[in-house]
C-alpha cells in the first residue's frame, strides 16, 4: 500500500445498441510480486486493512483514468469495509473529488464476499453517495452472495449478472431462462444489467437479444492500462452473422411489437426535495392524477405517492402541520412498478400474474434511459393485454401452439431485409389423410403434435424458426450450418416414433387400408415425414411468397421422388 505499490487496468462496458464504448471498470494489481488481487484482499482483509487498500485502490485508478476517452469509471469497493467504518461515505467522496471530475463520472461497484448482515445501514451509506450524484452497481449477481434482497433494499443504477450465467449461455438453455428472468425484474425495478464474461460471439448475440444494454468481456475489450475508445469492427461484422429466433421455445412472442411506449401517459412529477405541501397543490392542479411520481435531481423515479392515501394521511388532525413541511418522500411509497419505454409488452404482462396489485391503484412508473417519462395506468396495461392475447390467438395454430402463417411470412420478411441467407424447408406428412379416416381426428391430431415436437426438438431454438402452416403441413427456416443433418434427423426421430400410433396389426402388415380419392380401395404406406428444402442465399428472393412458393415445390418434388429429404438446387443466376 506504499505509493506505487499497485498499478491500474481497465476493461471496457459497451452498450450493445451500437457497440460503443461507455464505461470502464477499473481493476487493481499488484506492481510487484506474485499476489493476485483476490489475496492481496485477502491479506489486507486479515490485518484488518481493507478499507486503507481499496481507498488506495481507487485513488491510483482515478489518477490513472483517461476520463476524456473512457466513459464513467466504476470502482469496486466491498461492503463489508462500508460496513466496519474502514470506508466512510464522505471519505470515498473527498477521494473521488481529487481527480476534479463531477461526481456523476463515478459508478461504485459493490462487491461482497460474505453475507451483509446490515442491509439498512449498507443502504443508508450508499443514500448518502448517490445523494452526491454518484451511482451504485451490485456486482456479481448470481453467484456468491449479490442476492435479491441486496438488489431490491439498495436499488442499484446497474447489477452486474455474474459470468457463470453468462459464459456459454447460447448453449445453456437453464441459465437462458434465469437470464431472461432477471431481465424482467430488471425492467420491473428500472435497473439497467451489465453481462459480465461476454468471450463468444454467441453469447452476445444471445445477450443482445434479451435486451441486456451493457456487457463486458475479454471478446469486447481485456483489462489494459489505457482506457480504449471503440470494439474491433471485426466483432460490429460478427455479432450479427445470424438472425436470431425469440423466444427459444421455437415460438414467437405471444405479442406484436408493442412497447410500453404505447401505455405512457405524460404527467407531472415532482422532485424529492419537495415538501407534501407541493405535493397537495400538486393534486388539485391536476384531479385526474391518481399517483404522483417522485424523482431525483437526475430525473431518475424515487417513488410514487398515491392520491388516495396522501389525502387520507394529510386529512387526520393536526396532521397538515406535522406532514405539511415535511419531505413529500415522506408519504412515498419507495418501490414503484416501473418499465422502459422500450419494455415489450409481452414481458409487463407478467405484473398483471404478480402478487403485487398496485399497478391497478397507482400505476406505474415509465422510464426512458431510467429516467422519468411518464406514467402508465393499470387499466390500460390490461386493457392493451387483453387486446394484444386476442391478436395473438389469430396468429398461432391452436393444436400445436406454433406460429402460423403472418408470423411465419414477417419472420421471411426479416430475414430477407437482413440480407441473411437460409433455408426454407417445407415438412409434410406422406399419406396422412388414410391415417386420419381410418383412426379418427384425435388420433391425427396426437400425430400433428408429434410432428411439431419432433421439429422443434432438432431445430436449433436460436436461430432456427419452426412454424406451422396447417393441417400437416410445417415450414422450418433453418439458419443452423448443419441444417441437412437436423433434417434428417427429423424424418428419422419422426419415422420411428410414428409407428407407436398404428395398431400393431397395421405395423406388423406394413401398410393401411382405405380408400383412395376416387373411393376405391387401395392400400396405403404408413405415415412418415418428408421435408423439401429451398436454399434462400442472400439477395435470390425479394418477398415472403417467393420463399413459399419453393420450399412448397422442393416438398413436392421430395413426394415425387419418395425421398424423406430433398434440395432443390440454388437458381443458377444467383
Amino acid at each position: 500500500m506504499r505509493p506505487g505499490g499497485l498499478r491500474a487496468v481497465f476493461q471496457p462496458i459497451i452498450h450493445l445498441e451500437d457497440l460503443r464504448v461507455v464505461a470502464h471498470e477499473g481493476l487493481m494489481r499488484p506492481a510487484h510480486g506474485r499476489l493476485t488481487p483476490l489475496q492481496l484482499l485477502d491479506i489486507a482483509r486479515n490485518a484488518g486493512r481493507l478499507g486503507e487498500l481499496e481507498t488506495q485502490a481507487a485513488r491510483t485508478l482515478v489518477r490513472a483514468f483517461d476520463f476524456d476517452r473512457g466513459g464513467r469509471l466504476l470502482l469496486n469497493l466491498s461492503a463489508h469495509a462500508i460496513l466496519q467504518g474502514a470506508l466512510r461515505p464522505q471519505q470515498i467522496i473527498e477521494s473521488l473529488q481529487s481527480a476534479g471530475r463531477d461526481l456523476s463520472r463515478f459508478v461504485i461497484e459493490i462487491t461482497e464476499r460474505d453475507i451483509v448482515e446490515d442491509v439498512g445501514r449498507l443502504a443508508d451509506a450508499l443514500g448518502y453517495l448517490r445523494a452526491a450524484g454518484i451511482r451504485i452497481a451490485l456486482d456479481d449477481f448470481g453467484n456468491g452472495h449479490s442476492n435479491f434482497e441486496l438488489w431490491h433494499e439498495l436499488g442499484p443504477e446497474y447489477v452486474k449478472l455474474d459470468r457463470y450465467l453468462i459464459h456459454e449461455i447460447a448453449q445453456s438453455p437453464g441459465r437462458l431462462s434465469i437470464v431472461r428472468a432477471l431481465v424482467q425484474v430488471a425492467d420491473s425495478l428500472g435497473t439497467d444489467l451489465i453481462a459480465e464474461g461476454v468471450e463468444h460471439v454467441q453469447d452476445l448475440a444471445i445477450i443482445q437479444d434479451l435486451g441486456i444494454r451493457y456487457a463486458q468481456g475479454y471478446l469486447l475489450g481485456r483489462p489494459a492500462e489505457r482506457a480504449t475508445e471503440a470494439v474491433p469492427d471485426d466483432l460490429r461484422l460478427a455479432s450479427r452473422e445470424k438472425l436470431p429466433v425469440w423466444p427459444r421455445s421455437g415460438r414467437r412472442s405471444s405479442f406484436p411489437k408493442v412497447t410500453a411506449a404505447h401505455l405512457l401517459i405524460e404527467a407531472p412529477f415532482i422532485t424529492d426535495d419537495a415538501s407534501n405541501f407541493d405535493a397537495e397543490q400538486l393534486f388539485r392542479q391536476h384531479p385526474d392524477l391518481q399517483a404522483l411520481p417522485v424523482v431525483d435531481g437526475d430525473q431518475r423515479p424515487l417513488g410514487l405517492i398515491n392520491r388516495r392515501v396522501f389525502n387520507e394521511r394529510m386529512a387526520v388532525p393536526f396532521a397538515r402541520e406535522l406532514l405539511g413541511r415535511k419531505p413529500c418522500i415522506k408519504l412515498m411509497h419507495a418501490s414503484p412498478i416501473m418499465a422502459d419505454v422500450a419494455q415489450n409488452i409481452d414481458a409487463m404482462s407478467e405484473i398483471l400474474l404478480g402478487e403485487d396489485q398496485r399497478y391497478l391503484s397507482d400505476g406505474f412508473i415509465i422510464t426512458r434511459d431510467g429516467r422519468y417519462a411518464g406514467v402508465g395506468t393499470g387499466e390500460a396495461l390490461v386493457r392493451r393485454v387483453t387486446e394484444l392475447r386476442i391478436e395473438a390467438a389469430r396468429y398461432a395454430n391452436p393444436l400445436t401452439l406454433l406460429p402460423g402463417n403472418i408470423p411465419i411470412a414477417e419472420h421471411i420478411a426479416r430475414l430477407i431485409e437482413a440480407q441473411q441467407p437460409f433455408m426454407a424447408a417445407y415438412c409434410d406428412l406422406n399419406h396422412f389423410k388414410p391415417y386420419n379416416d381410418q383412426y379418427g381426428y384425435f388420433r391425427g391430431d396426437r400425430m400433428i403434435r408429434l410432428v411439431a415436437s419432433t421439429l422443434l426438438r432438432h431445430a436449433e431454438p436460436q436461430w432456427d424458426f419452426v412454424g406451422h402452416v396447417g393441417g400437416d403441413d410445417f415450414v422450418v427456416l433453418f439458419q443452423s450450418d448443419d441444417w441437412e443433418r437436423r433434417c434428417r434427423d427429423m424424418v428419422g426421430e419422426f419415422n420411428a416414433a410414428s409407428l407407436a400410433l398404428f395398431d400393431e396389426s397395421d405395423r406388423t402388415r406394413g401398410v393401411l387400408e382405405g380408400e383412395d380419392r376416387a373411393g376405391r380401395y387401395a392400400t396405403f404406406p404408413l405415415t412418415t415425414l418428408t421435408i423439401g428444402v429451398a436454399p434462400a442465399s442472400r439477395g435470390r428472393f425479394t418477398t415472403a411468397e417467393e420463399v413459399a412458393s419453393q420450399a412448397a415445390a422442393a416438398k413436392r418434388q421430395a413426394k415425387r421422388l419418395n425421398v424423406g429429404l430433398h434440395v432443390l438446387d440454388a437458381d443458377p443466376g444467383h
